[in-house]
């Protein structure tokens, strides 16, 4: 005797169009605000070769509210991603698997959409505290699948409108009252809601936005743990650099007329005062007060052309980021420094003794640290 398996039925009313439709608003705006400045994150540090010479350096703390931002509105979304799913996933067992070719088309895009919408706030959360549990690298894959995300989107939208816009507005013309239990219901799924989203928002962002710093119990980085009260990504001794010997380090310039100094004669030349923040993709930011070298000064002894870009090496011997480069609007800016001093402080080897880079408006992980090199490019 061959059995027959029915899919599974669902019922309850805040399982409807209505309720999808309130979340996925809030939704929406999370995802909007993600890929805006997950572009500007990823445009600030692989610039396609039009732009690599005309990234902005002001205003100075503009990639410290981008990241910020996109980091505090990714992990805001993960509450709102599980109610969503959670008020729609009835519709995942819907039988037959597909009615039509437009039907088809929905089922396509909210497969890819789930998915991909999964994986985004995943794996960005797993790389605040740099743990990836997968052979691929984050960075490349995670930009790719937020394009991927994107058009699931809108061909979702394109199909789901007419539905979307009925459930738009609380009062919608056409749609049948609720029950006031109903409405109590709904009305209370989305304050709890609201508030879920909120708690992991107060107990976050203050890795970044500082004045709420003492709320933070969740996020990977306190703003004021670390050497010299400022965080760290990568120490001295994970980048196989150590402690560099004053009398062993040289900073060569190379331009049209290279040259080469010493740490004492580094310290001989002018020194200038900025604060600046270290705004880190992680999402973590804080400002410090830097004293060093302005990289304009150094290029300009060494004969650099006023529109010349800058690559910035360091003397570790591996790493992704071991290796910057800086446009003429980045290099050319008088807050622009080789800074060698933190705090009113030598630089800690963590920091990137003896000299490190430290300009506006640029990702933490281009602000390269152990600065051993400086080549104008033509």
């Amino acid at each position: 005797m061959k059995l027959r398996v029915s899919p599974p039925v669902f019922g309850g009313r805040l399982h409807d169009a209505r309720t999808a439709t309130s979340i996925g608003r809030w939704l929406g705006v999370c995802f909007l605000v993600c890929f805006a400045t997950g572009l500007v994150s990823h445009v600030m540090q692989h610039p396609p070769d039009l732009l690599a010479n005309r990234l902005p350096s002001r205003p100075v703390r503009g990639y410290r509210l981008t990241q910020g931002l996109h980091v505090a509105f990714g992990i805001g979304a993960i509450p709102l991603l599980l109610a969503k799913l959670w008020t729609v996933y009835p519709r995942l067992f819907e039988w037959p698997a597909v009615r039509s070719v437009r039907h088809a088309l929905e089922r396509l895009s909210v497969a890819v959409l789930v998915a991909g919408a999964v994986f985004e706030p995943v794996s960005g959360l797993l790389n605040t505290v740099q743990w990836y549990p997968w052979p691929f690298s984050f960075v490349p894959v995670h930009y790719a699948v937020a394009w991927l995300v994107a058009g699931a989107l809108v061909l979702h939208l394109a199909v789901k409108a007419p539905e979307i816009g009925a459930h738009w507005h609380r009062r919608s013309p056409g749609t049948l009252a609720l029950p006031a239990r109903d409405g109590t219901d709904r009305r209370s799924l989305l304050a709890a809601v609201g508030a879920a989203v909120g708690a992991v928002t107060l107990t976050t962002v203050g890795q970044s936005f500082t004045p709420l710093k003492d709320l933070i119990l969740f996020a990977p980085r306190d703003p004021d743990h670390g050497p010299q009260s400022l965080p760290v990504n990568r120490t001295a001794e994970a980048a196989g650099v150590g402690r560099i010997a004053d009398e062993e380090y040289r900073l060569v310039v190379d331009g049209p007329r290279p040259y080469a100094l010493t740490l004492d004669e580094l310290r001989g030349l002018p020194q200038h005062d900025v604060e600046l923040p270290i705004a880190c993709v992680e999402g973590w930011s804080r400002s410090a007060h830097w004293t060093g070298v302005r990289i304009m000064d150094l290029l300009q002894r060494a004969g650099a052309p006023p529109h010349a870009r800058v690559r910035v090496v360091a003397l570790e011997q591996r790493g992704g980021y071991r290796v910057s480069e800086m446009g003429h609007t980045h290099a050319h800016d008088p807050l622009t420094l080789l800074a060698l001093r933190l705090n009113g402080e030598e630089l800690d080897p963590d920091h990137g003794y003896p000299a490190r880079l430290i300009a506006p408006n640029r990702p933490g992980a281009l602000q390269t640290k152990w600065v051993g090199r400086l080549e104008v490019l033509s």
